[in-house]
């Protein structure tokens, strides 16, 4: 059904729905609340200090609005709620002035301060406030308000639409889960916290069915149809180049070249993810499986997601290569033109053994003699339809992907169900273990004057910011550009400070990482993250500002851009020393095990007032926090399967459509 027909949607608001992916009435049932707001009524006497509040009251005095800059206006006023004066200010809300008079029942939401007798709100209702209901919130867009998003749910609810529903009856029973069209409108007119959990429930479950659904049919088509042909391999040829390396294989590192020898051998095209922590040497592993496709008469594409990492893997491969006989080549966006159009014709000609590139090997003129293994490097940053166009250049080409996130095996095996897994764990020798310190905002003095003692001793250091939300009224541009003022001052503008931030387009980042790699710059200060991957040698100290605010496995990605060395390494987290997270990092470096206590520390979520941290291709599940739901239904998936391939998903039209829906991608 269209969007149009819905009441109150028009042709401008159609727009804005479309950019949050809503295109149709079943997208905009499925447009799932982020978070709730339960009514429950405070009074002022019995709170405590520092505590979310929501308060009855009335206005008793009019409202003042100081305006401090062209997009900041605060607004203050006292309430009397509960026999008790308090005084409210809430920021950008001057628009509201006119409406907040004096008498006026008004229902407040924010933060307690008893030392000032003062809320600091973050909202104001000026309805009337039923207690005990619950408010459904939802991610929106500039034009478009969570009133007017929940008026148009409200009215295609009202429709009565039939929703699909992918969870077969049988499971539905097992696990005695509510309808989907039951699903749907509790979802956003919950009546209770305990409707939501049902709801979540379901929902959750049929995604994570549908997820493996298709995990699991990917399987099947990769037994049945990834047939190819056989390449021969000299193995000694292979051993003679890994004994004349310039260093030593680890254990997890030889086992990932056999496992992918006997893949490169074998009659089914290879599909494996190579999943090691920062700094695990997955790129040599990558080399060694182009010089056996060359050995055998192939080709081999290499695809990174930046330049700056294509062109370090670029020298680093060349160098490893340069006692063959194989040639590499470089493809980048910013390669000249005339530079192009010879790699192209050498392509084709087979000339070239191993291309290594950006995005750019996508183009059209790229064309391979005998293609036979793509390489993609941090795999997840390439969408779905980039990574199968590189597989389409080749005569069914052996595919490896390398990530540096570190994934136990058991989750790995699930998520990435439909490829083959090595995990690499043990870091090449000679590296040292990183030491990692919280400090407290009280001692950055010490941190500074260990930066120092760094840039003494010539080498080099990160410095990350996290990103300040909009809410904060602090753009990031001013918050890390104010941070690299204060080292200046603290420097005394003796030491080079390079500055990386977002609104700098890609040719100002590049030349940034490029003067920090160089060494033209001692420290860089960052609010991105570093691009996974890049190699400086030289730069020994991390220090991350407001570590708290982050993600345990970014941290750990941060901290992996040192300490790619034999020196001494630190990472500094700027937070509070009791936090539990914080503390994780500081007891371990081994990626493996971060990622599990990320997993355990984030699996239960937080179903009020905190933003879902929930994996980026689901609309509700999170694999993290709903790990056990996705084991059930990955079983379950695979006994569907099972039972029904064979008559070709008889009288299941919707099972058909998810199929069509995979082979019109592959």
């Amino acid at each position: 059904m269209e969007l149009t027909s819905i009441k109150g949607i028009g042709e401008k608001n159609k727009l804005i729905l479309n950019k949050m992916n809503i295109y149709n009435i079943e997208d905009l049932l499925e447009y799932f609340p982020y978070r709730y707001i339960e009514y429950k009524l405070d009074n002022i006497k019995e709170v405590s200090d520092k505590t979310n509040v929501i308060i009855k009251g009335k206005i008793d005095s009019t409202p003042i609005t100081r305006y401090i800059r062209s997009k900041l206006n605060i607004t203050n006023f006292r309430l009397y709620s509960n026999q008790k004066m308090v005084n409210i200010v809430i920021y950008n809300r001057a628009f509201m002035s006119k409406q907040l008079t004096p008498g006026r029942e008004i229902t407040v939401i924010g933060k307690y301060d008893e030392k000032k007798n003062t809320i600091s709100a973050t909202n104001i209702l000026l309805s009337n406030v039923i207690e005990g209901s619950i408010e459904s919130k939802y991610h929106l867009k500039e034009g478009i308000t969570n009133k007017q998003i929940t008026s148009y749910i409200n009215n295609a609810l009202n429709l009565k639409v039939n929703v699909t529903d992918y969870v077969p009856e049988y499971l539905n029973d097992k696990y005695k889960l509510i309808t989907k069209n039951d699903a749907i409108e509790k979802i956003h007119r919950p009546k209770s916290i305990n409707e939501i959990k049902k709801a979540k429930l379901k929902l959750i479950y049929e995604e994570l069915f549908k997820f493996m659904f298709k995990i699991n049919y990917l399987k099947y088509l990769k037994t049945k149809e990834n047939k190819k042909s056989k390449k021969e391999v000299d193995i000694t040829k292979v051993q003679e180049f890994i004994k004349n390396l310039p260093f030593s294989l680890t254990t997890d590192q030889q086992k990932a070249v056999e496992e992918i020898h006997k893949d490169l051998t074998s009659e089914t095209r290879m599909n494996r993810l190579l999943c090691g922590d920062v700094g695990s040497g997955k790129t040599i592993v990558g080399v060694i499986a182009s010089f056996e496709c060359f050995l055998s008469g192939y080709q081999t594409a290499l695809m990174a997601p930046t330049e700056i990492l294509a062109s370090q893997h670029y020298e680093n491969i060349k160098n490893l290569l340069s006692k063959t006989k194989m040639k590499v080549a470089l493809l980048l966006g910013s390669t000249k033109k005339q530079e192009k159009e010879k790699i192209y014709e050498d392509l084709k000609q087979g000339k070239i053994d191993l291309l290594i590139g950006t995005h750019a090997i996508l183009n059209e003129k790229v064309t391979f003699k005998n293609l036979g293994l793509v390489i993609t490097d941090e795999q997840h940053r390439f969408g779905v339809n980039q990574r199968n166009s590189l597989r389409t250049k080749g005569i069914l080409p052996d595919i490896l992907y390398m990530s540096a996130t570190p994934i136990p095996r058991t989750y790995a095996l699930t998520i990435y169900g439909d490829m083959d897994v090595s995990l690499i764990k043990t870091k090449p020798s000679g590296r040292k273990e990183i030491k990692t310190i919280i400090k407290s905002e009280k001692e950055i003095k010490e941190v500074l004057y260990m930066m120092l003692e760094e840039i003494k001793n010539n080498h080099q250091i990160y410095v990350v910011t996290p990103l300040i939300e909009e809410s904060e009224e602090i753009s990031e541009v001013r918050t890390v550009t104010e941070l690299k003022e204060k080292l200046d001052e603290a420097f005394n503008h003796k030491i080079k400070i390079g500055l990386l931030h977002g609104k700098l387009d890609k040719t100002e980042k590049e030349k940034v990482m490029t003067d920090f790699k160089n060494g033209n710059t001692k420290v860089l200060v960052s609010t991105t993250v570093i691009e996974v991957g890049v190699d400086v040698p030289n730069a020994t100290m991390m220090v991350i500002f407001n570590a708290e605010r982050f993600g345990l496995a970014t941290l750990h990605q941060l901290r992996g851009r040192i300490g790619r060395n034999s020196l001494d390494s630190t990472c500094i987290l700027i937070g509070p020393k009791n936090n539990k997270r914080l503390k994780v990092l500081e007891e371990s470096t081994d990626g493996f095990y971060i990622t599990e206590k990320d997993f355990e520390m984030r699996r239960e979520g937080d179903l009020f007032g905190v933003k879902q941290s929930g994996d980026m291709e689901f609309k509700i599940a999170d694999i993290k926090r709903d790990f056990k739901i996705l084991l059930e239904a990955k079983k379950d998936s695979e006994e569907f399967l099972a039972k029904n391939i064979t008559n070709n998903f008889k009288n299941q039209d919707k099972y058909i459509k998810i199929i069509d829906e995979l082979k019109s991608l592959d």
